[in-house]
Protein backbone atom coordinates (compact mmCIF):
# COMPACT_ATOMS: atom_id res chain seq x y z
CA UNK A 1 0.00 0.00 0.00
CA UNK A 2 1.22 3.57 -0.92
CA UNK A 3 2.16 5.65 1.86
CA UNK A 4 0.05 8.92 1.69
CA UNK A 5 2.78 10.76 3.30
CA UNK A 6 5.14 10.32 0.37
CA UNK A 7 4.97 11.68 -3.03
CA UNK A 8 4.04 9.63 -6.03
CA UNK A 9 7.92 8.75 -7.69
CA UNK A 10 8.81 10.41 -10.69
CA UNK A 11 8.77 8.39 -14.06
CA UNK A 12 11.55 6.32 -14.62
CA UNK A 13 14.80 7.80 -16.40
CA UNK A 14 14.55 4.65 -19.27
CA UNK A 15 11.33 6.41 -20.46
CA UNK A 16 12.45 9.94 -20.31
CA UNK A 17 15.45 8.74 -22.91
CA UNK A 18 13.09 6.78 -25.19
CA UNK A 19 11.57 9.99 -25.64
CA UNK A 20 14.42 11.97 -26.47
CA UNK A 21 15.48 9.58 -28.95
CA UNK A 22 12.05 9.93 -30.56
CA UNK A 23 12.68 13.86 -30.79
CA UNK A 24 16.05 13.99 -32.05
CA UNK A 25 15.13 11.19 -34.95
CA UNK A 26 12.25 13.08 -36.16
CA UNK A 27 14.05 16.01 -36.25
CA UNK A 28 16.57 14.16 -38.46
CA UNK A 29 13.60 13.15 -40.77
CA UNK A 30 12.33 16.86 -41.20
CA UNK A 31 16.19 17.94 -42.07
CA UNK A 32 16.49 15.05 -44.85
CA UNK A 33 12.87 16.36 -46.87
CA UNK A 34 14.55 20.18 -46.41
CA UNK A 35 17.75 19.44 -47.87
CA UNK A 36 16.19 17.21 -50.81
CA UNK A 37 13.64 19.73 -51.58
CA UNK A 38 16.29 22.32 -51.78
CA UNK A 39 18.53 19.84 -53.92
CA UNK A 40 15.67 19.48 -55.91
CA UNK A 41 15.08 23.26 -56.24
CA UNK A 42 19.27 23.46 -57.12
CA UNK A 43 19.04 20.65 -60.04
CA UNK A 44 16.03 22.66 -61.49
CA UNK A 45 17.76 26.14 -61.30
CA UNK A 46 20.93 24.26 -62.55
CA UNK A 47 18.75 21.75 -65.58
CA UNK A 48 15.86 24.09 -66.53
CA UNK A 49 12.69 22.23 -67.79
CA UNK A 50 12.88 21.27 -71.80
CA UNK A 51 10.37 24.59 -72.64
CA UNK A 52 12.74 27.06 -70.54
CA UNK A 53 15.09 29.21 -72.46
CA UNK A 54 18.77 29.26 -71.25
CA UNK A 55 19.97 33.02 -71.39
CA UNK A 56 23.43 32.47 -73.33
CA UNK A 57 26.26 34.81 -74.93
CA UNK A 58 26.81 34.10 -78.43
CA UNK A 59 29.70 34.80 -81.12
CA UNK A 60 30.11 35.14 -84.53
CA UNK A 61 32.04 32.89 -86.91
CA UNK A 62 34.31 35.07 -88.58
CA UNK A 63 37.57 34.57 -91.12
CA UNK A 64 40.53 36.38 -90.33
CA UNK A 65 44.36 35.60 -89.96
CA UNK A 66 45.54 33.93 -87.08
CA UNK A 67 49.41 33.92 -85.76
CA UNK A 68 51.09 30.60 -85.33
CA UNK A 69 53.21 31.16 -82.41
CA UNK A 70 55.57 29.23 -80.70
CA UNK A 71 55.22 30.50 -76.99
CA UNK A 72 58.49 29.44 -74.50
CA UNK A 73 60.92 30.42 -71.38
CA UNK A 74 63.74 31.95 -71.83
CA UNK A 75 66.58 34.22 -70.31
CA UNK A 76 67.82 37.06 -71.01
CA UNK A 77 71.93 36.48 -72.23
CA UNK A 78 74.07 39.08 -73.32
CA UNK A 79 75.85 39.21 -76.61
CA UNK A 80 79.10 39.87 -74.80
CA UNK A 81 80.74 39.48 -71.34
CA UNK A 82 84.15 40.28 -70.64
CA UNK A 83 86.24 39.84 -67.26
CA UNK A 84 88.49 42.89 -67.55
CA UNK A 85 91.81 41.20 -66.12
CA UNK A 86 95.50 43.22 -66.14
CA UNK A 87 98.04 41.80 -68.81
CA UNK A 88 100.68 42.75 -66.46
CA UNK A 89 102.05 42.50 -62.95
CA UNK A 90 102.19 45.91 -60.79
CA UNK A 91 100.39 47.71 -58.75
CA UNK A 92 96.80 49.35 -59.36
CA UNK A 93 97.22 53.40 -59.13
CA UNK A 94 93.83 54.56 -60.54
CA UNK A 95 90.54 52.91 -60.73
CA UNK A 96 88.51 55.54 -63.72
CA UNK A 97 84.99 53.57 -63.63
CA UNK A 98 82.13 54.34 -61.32
CA UNK A 99 80.46 51.14 -60.34
CA UNK A 100 77.27 50.27 -62.65
CA UNK A 101 78.76 52.96 -65.22
CA UNK A 102 77.81 52.49 -68.73
CA UNK A 103 81.38 52.89 -70.74
CA UNK A 104 82.21 53.13 -74.22
CA UNK A 105 84.60 50.98 -75.74
CA UNK A 106 88.04 52.08 -75.42
CA UNK A 107 87.05 54.54 -72.00
CA UNK A 108 89.39 54.12 -69.48
CA UNK A 109 89.36 52.00 -67.04
CA UNK A 110 92.33 51.34 -64.73
CA UNK A 111 96.29 52.02 -64.74
CA UNK A 112 98.96 50.08 -63.58
CA UNK A 113 102.21 51.77 -62.69
CA UNK A 114 104.50 52.29 -65.73
CA UNK A 115 107.31 53.00 -64.30
CA UNK A 116 109.20 49.55 -63.96
CA UNK A 117 108.47 48.51 -67.87
CA UNK A 118 109.57 52.54 -68.96
CA UNK A 119 112.68 51.66 -67.71
CA UNK A 120 112.63 48.14 -69.29
CA UNK A 121 111.84 50.04 -72.34
CA UNK A 122 114.92 52.08 -72.25
CA UNK A 123 117.05 49.93 -71.34
CA UNK A 124 116.09 47.95 -74.84
CA UNK A 125 116.52 51.48 -76.76
CA UNK A 126 120.06 51.78 -75.06
CA UNK A 127 121.04 48.46 -76.82
CA UNK A 128 119.64 48.44 -79.85
CA UNK A 129 121.49 52.28 -80.14
CA UNK A 130 124.91 49.65 -78.83
CA UNK A 131 123.97 47.26 -81.68
CA UNK A 132 123.18 49.16 -84.09
CA UNK A 133 126.85 50.99 -84.07
CA UNK A 134 128.69 47.33 -83.98
CA UNK A 135 126.31 46.38 -87.05
CA UNK A 136 127.89 49.71 -89.16
CA UNK A 137 131.23 49.29 -87.95
CA UNK A 138 130.86 45.77 -89.28
CA UNK A 139 129.50 46.78 -92.73
CA UNK A 140 131.79 49.28 -93.10
CA UNK A 141 135.06 46.41 -92.44
CA UNK A 142 132.74 43.91 -94.49
CA UNK A 143 132.92 47.10 -98.06
CA UNK A 144 136.33 47.14 -97.01
CA UNK A 145 137.30 43.73 -97.31
CA UNK A 146 135.63 42.64 -100.45
CA UNK A 147 137.85 45.88 -102.14
CA UNK A 148 140.69 43.98 -100.99
CA UNK A 149 139.81 40.35 -101.89
CA UNK A 150 139.04 41.76 -105.44
CA UNK A 151 143.19 43.21 -105.15
CA UNK A 152 144.29 39.65 -103.56
CA UNK A 153 145.40 41.61 -100.74
CA UNK A 154 143.69 39.42 -98.14
CA UNK A 155 142.04 36.13 -98.08
CA UNK A 156 138.86 34.96 -98.78
CA UNK A 157 138.24 33.16 -95.67
CA UNK A 158 138.92 37.01 -94.04
CA UNK A 159 135.86 38.14 -96.28
CA UNK A 160 133.44 35.28 -95.00
CA UNK A 161 134.18 35.88 -91.47
CA UNK A 162 133.44 39.57 -91.97
CA UNK A 163 130.31 38.73 -93.57
CA UNK A 164 129.29 36.37 -91.03
CA UNK A 165 129.64 38.68 -88.79
CA UNK A 166 127.52 41.47 -89.90
CA UNK A 167 124.80 39.03 -90.24
CA UNK A 168 125.28 38.08 -86.61
CA UNK A 169 124.73 42.15 -86.01
CA UNK A 170 121.54 42.01 -88.07
CA UNK A 171 120.22 39.89 -85.73
CA UNK A 172 121.16 41.42 -82.75
CA UNK A 173 119.53 44.79 -83.60
CA UNK A 174 116.29 42.75 -85.07
CA UNK A 175 116.17 41.24 -81.47
CA UNK A 176 116.73 44.74 -80.02
CA UNK A 177 114.51 45.83 -81.75
CA UNK A 178 112.04 43.43 -80.60
CA UNK A 179 112.39 43.61 -76.90
CA UNK A 180 111.86 47.90 -77.68
CA UNK A 181 108.31 46.47 -79.41
CA UNK A 182 107.63 44.25 -75.93
CA UNK A 183 108.43 46.85 -73.53
CA UNK A 184 106.33 49.45 -75.65
CA UNK A 185 102.92 46.84 -75.31
CA UNK A 186 104.15 46.26 -71.55
CA UNK A 187 103.63 49.98 -71.41
CA UNK A 188 100.83 50.20 -73.43
CA UNK A 189 99.18 47.11 -70.82
CA UNK A 190 99.60 49.92 -67.98
CA UNK A 191 96.56 51.94 -69.66
CA UNK A 192 93.45 49.52 -69.51
CA UNK A 193 90.71 50.39 -71.56
CA UNK A 194 87.18 48.88 -72.08
CA UNK A 195 87.18 46.26 -74.91
CA UNK A 196 83.25 46.69 -75.35
CA UNK A 197 80.83 48.76 -75.14
CA UNK A 198 78.66 47.99 -71.87
CA UNK A 199 78.16 48.14 -68.28
CA UNK A 200 80.47 47.59 -65.50
CA UNK A 201 79.81 45.79 -62.66
CA UNK A 202 80.67 45.76 -59.11
CA UNK A 203 84.89 46.30 -58.81
CA UNK A 204 86.88 43.71 -58.03
CA UNK A 205 89.57 45.54 -56.33
CA UNK A 206 90.91 48.59 -55.08
CA UNK A 207 93.56 50.90 -56.27
CA UNK A 208 97.02 50.50 -54.32
CA UNK A 209 96.70 46.81 -54.67
CA UNK A 210 99.31 44.74 -56.49
CA UNK A 211 97.31 43.19 -59.47
CA UNK A 212 98.49 40.00 -61.31
CA UNK A 213 97.77 38.28 -64.69
CA UNK A 214 97.24 35.38 -62.60
CA UNK A 215 94.16 36.95 -60.71
CA UNK A 216 91.13 35.53 -61.53
CA UNK A 217 88.50 37.56 -60.42
CA UNK A 218 90.09 40.20 -62.80
CA UNK A 219 89.09 43.90 -62.08
CA UNK A 220 85.72 44.55 -63.27
CA UNK A 221 83.08 42.23 -65.34
CA UNK A 222 81.68 44.55 -68.33
CA UNK A 223 78.55 43.67 -69.84
CA UNK A 224 77.15 44.59 -73.27
CA UNK A 225 73.83 45.72 -73.16
CA UNK A 226 72.54 46.88 -76.78
CA UNK A 227 71.65 44.73 -78.63
CA UNK A 228 71.46 41.99 -76.31
CA UNK A 229 70.35 38.21 -76.69
CA UNK A 230 67.12 35.84 -75.16
CA UNK A 231 68.29 32.41 -75.15
CA UNK A 232 65.41 30.15 -74.57
CA UNK A 233 64.09 26.56 -75.41
CA UNK A 234 61.40 25.00 -77.61
CA UNK A 235 60.43 21.28 -77.68
CA UNK A 236 62.33 19.54 -80.82
CA UNK A 237 58.73 19.06 -83.07
CA UNK A 238 58.63 22.43 -83.21
CA UNK A 239 61.83 22.61 -84.74
CA UNK A 240 60.99 21.82 -88.54
CA UNK A 241 58.46 24.72 -88.88
CA UNK A 242 60.95 26.75 -87.79
CA UNK A 243 63.82 25.24 -89.75
CA UNK A 244 61.55 25.74 -92.84
CA UNK A 245 61.17 28.91 -92.22
CA UNK A 246 64.71 29.74 -92.35
CA UNK A 247 65.47 27.93 -95.02
CA UNK A 248 64.15 30.61 -97.16
CA UNK A 249 65.65 33.33 -96.11
CA UNK A 250 62.80 34.91 -94.15
CA UNK A 251 63.48 36.54 -90.22
CA UNK A 252 61.17 34.99 -87.96
CA UNK A 253 60.29 38.05 -85.63
CA UNK A 254 60.23 37.27 -81.43
CA UNK A 255 58.26 39.24 -78.46
CA UNK A 256 59.70 39.26 -75.39
CA UNK A 257 57.18 39.43 -72.57
CA UNK A 258 57.86 40.36 -68.84
CA UNK A 259 57.59 37.19 -66.00
CA UNK A 260 53.85 37.19 -66.02
CA UNK A 261 53.63 37.18 -69.87
CA UNK A 262 51.21 40.44 -69.39
CA UNK A 263 53.48 43.08 -70.46
CA UNK A 264 55.80 43.42 -73.81
CA UNK A 265 58.76 44.44 -73.45
CA UNK A 266 60.71 44.41 -76.71
CA UNK A 267 60.87 43.27 -79.90
CA UNK A 268 63.82 41.10 -81.78
CA UNK A 269 64.08 38.30 -84.47
CA UNK A 270 65.40 34.77 -84.44
CA UNK A 271 69.21 34.90 -85.08
CA UNK A 272 70.57 31.29 -84.13
CA UNK A 273 69.29 27.88 -83.75
CA UNK A 274 71.78 25.26 -81.74
CA UNK A 275 73.43 22.74 -83.19
CA UNK A 276 72.07 19.58 -81.71
CA UNK A 277 69.02 18.78 -79.98
CA UNK A 278 69.19 18.08 -75.80
CA UNK A 279 68.35 14.70 -75.66
CA UNK A 280 67.47 14.36 -72.08
CA UNK A 281 64.91 16.66 -72.56
CA UNK A 282 64.22 16.62 -76.12
CA UNK A 283 64.12 20.66 -76.65
CA UNK A 284 66.58 22.92 -78.65
CA UNK A 285 68.42 26.06 -77.98
CA UNK A 286 67.44 29.08 -79.62
CA UNK A 287 68.21 32.91 -79.56
CA UNK A 288 67.04 36.00 -80.54
CA UNK A 289 68.80 39.09 -81.11
CA UNK A 290 66.57 42.69 -79.37
CA UNK A 291 67.76 46.24 -79.73
CA UNK A 292 67.75 47.55 -75.99
CA UNK A 293 68.78 50.85 -75.55
CA UNK A 294 66.46 51.52 -72.73
CA UNK A 295 68.01 48.88 -71.23
CA UNK A 296 64.22 47.25 -70.01
CA UNK A 297 65.99 43.72 -70.89
CA UNK A 298 68.79 42.98 -68.01
CA UNK A 299 71.20 39.64 -68.17
CA UNK A 300 69.83 36.85 -66.39
CA UNK A 301 66.67 38.61 -66.07
CA UNK A 302 63.37 35.60 -67.06
CA UNK A 303 61.20 36.38 -69.85
CA UNK A 304 58.50 34.52 -71.70
CA UNK A 305 59.80 34.47 -75.68
CA UNK A 306 56.90 34.08 -78.37
CA UNK A 307 58.07 33.15 -81.91
CA UNK A 308 56.05 33.95 -84.53
CA UNK A 309 57.10 31.32 -86.86
CA UNK A 310 53.87 31.70 -89.80
CA UNK A 311 50.22 33.42 -90.32
CA UNK A 312 47.44 31.56 -91.73
CA UNK A 313 44.86 33.81 -93.71
CA UNK A 314 41.95 33.70 -94.13
CA UNK A 315 41.45 31.04 -91.66
CA UNK A 316 37.63 30.12 -90.00
CA UNK A 317 38.00 31.59 -86.11
CA UNK A 318 36.57 31.26 -83.03
CA UNK A 319 36.48 32.09 -79.51
CA UNK A 320 38.51 29.83 -77.04
CA UNK A 321 35.42 30.07 -74.89
CA UNK A 322 33.18 28.18 -77.36
CA UNK A 323 35.56 25.16 -77.60
CA UNK A 324 34.34 21.96 -75.07
CA UNK A 325 35.62 18.96 -74.94
CA UNK A 326 33.79 15.34 -74.26
CA UNK A 327 32.20 11.92 -74.98
CA UNK A 328 32.20 13.66 -78.81
CA UNK A 329 35.54 14.98 -78.75
CA UNK A 330 35.79 18.60 -79.57
CA UNK A 331 32.47 20.50 -80.12
CA UNK A 332 30.58 23.90 -79.51
CA UNK A 333 27.07 24.41 -79.09
CA UNK A 334 25.77 26.10 -82.39
CA UNK A 335 23.17 28.74 -82.24
CA UNK A 336 20.28 27.22 -84.53
CA UNK A 337 17.75 29.86 -85.83
CA UNK A 338 14.76 28.17 -84.50
CA UNK A 339 15.70 29.11 -81.07
CA UNK A 340 17.48 25.86 -79.96
CA UNK A 341 21.01 24.47 -79.67
CA UNK A 342 23.27 21.63 -81.70
CA UNK A 343 25.69 20.03 -80.58
CA UNK A 344 28.42 20.58 -83.85
CA UNK A 345 31.78 18.63 -83.70
CA UNK A 346 34.87 20.44 -84.72
CA UNK A 347 38.43 20.14 -85.53
CA UNK A 348 41.00 22.74 -84.16
CA UNK A 349 44.17 24.14 -85.83
CA UNK A 350 46.37 26.56 -84.27
CA UNK A 351 45.65 28.81 -81.44
CA UNK A 352 46.45 32.72 -80.57
CA UNK A 353 45.05 34.42 -77.62
CA UNK A 354 41.32 34.06 -77.27
CA UNK A 355 41.05 32.79 -80.68
CA UNK A 356 41.27 29.05 -82.29
CA UNK A 357 41.40 27.89 -85.87
CA UNK A 358 38.38 25.63 -86.80
CA UNK A 359 40.00 23.30 -89.36
CA UNK A 360 36.34 21.96 -89.62
CA UNK A 361 32.74 22.00 -88.56
CA UNK A 362 31.98 25.47 -88.38
CA UNK A 363 31.35 28.12 -91.01
CA UNK A 364 32.12 31.76 -91.44
CA UNK A 365 28.54 33.56 -90.11
CA UNK A 366 27.35 31.07 -87.79
CA UNK A 367 26.78 31.60 -84.30
CA UNK A 368 28.17 29.96 -81.30
CA UNK A 369 27.54 29.71 -77.31
CA UNK A 370 30.13 31.42 -75.73
CA UNK A 371 28.60 31.76 -72.41
CA UNK A 372 26.00 29.67 -70.30
CA UNK A 373 27.36 26.37 -72.18
CA UNK A 374 26.87 24.39 -68.60
CA UNK A 375 23.24 24.88 -68.79
CA UNK A 376 23.01 23.80 -72.33
CA UNK A 377 22.72 20.10 -73.90
CA UNK A 378 22.03 19.17 -77.62
CA UNK A 379 18.67 20.38 -79.15
CA UNK A 380 18.10 22.55 -75.52
CA UNK A 381 16.43 25.99 -76.28
CA UNK A 382 18.88 29.56 -76.05
CA UNK A 383 17.41 32.92 -75.40
CA UNK A 384 20.11 35.42 -76.48
CA UNK A 385 21.03 38.51 -74.91
CA UNK A 386 18.15 41.38 -75.28
CA UNK A 387 17.57 44.04 -77.81
CA UNK A 388 20.59 46.91 -77.37
CA UNK A 389 22.91 44.22 -76.42
CA UNK A 390 25.98 43.27 -78.00
CA UNK A 391 25.15 39.61 -79.74
CA UNK A 392 28.82 39.02 -79.93
CA UNK A 393 31.76 38.29 -77.45
CA UNK A 394 34.96 38.23 -78.46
Amino acid sequence: MTNPAFPTPSPPPRRTGRILTLLALLALIGGGVLWMHKGSETSAAKHPPHDEAVPVGLATIAKGDIDIIYPALGTVTPLATVTVRTQINGQLQEIGFQEGQIVKKDDFLAQIDPRPYQVALEQAQGALQKDQGLLKDAQINLARYQKLVEQNSISKQQLDTQTALVQQDEGNVAADQAQIDAAKLNVAYCHITAPITGRVGLRQVDAGNYVQTSDTNGIVVLTQLDPISVVFTLPEDQLPPIMKRLATGVELPVEAYDRGGATKLAEGKLTAVDSQINTSTGTIKLRAQFDNASGILFPNQFVNAQVKVDTVQGAIVAPQAAILRGSVGTFVYLAKDDGTVAVRPVKTGVSQGNNVEILSGLEAGDKVVVDGTDKLRDGAKYKAPESGESQDKK
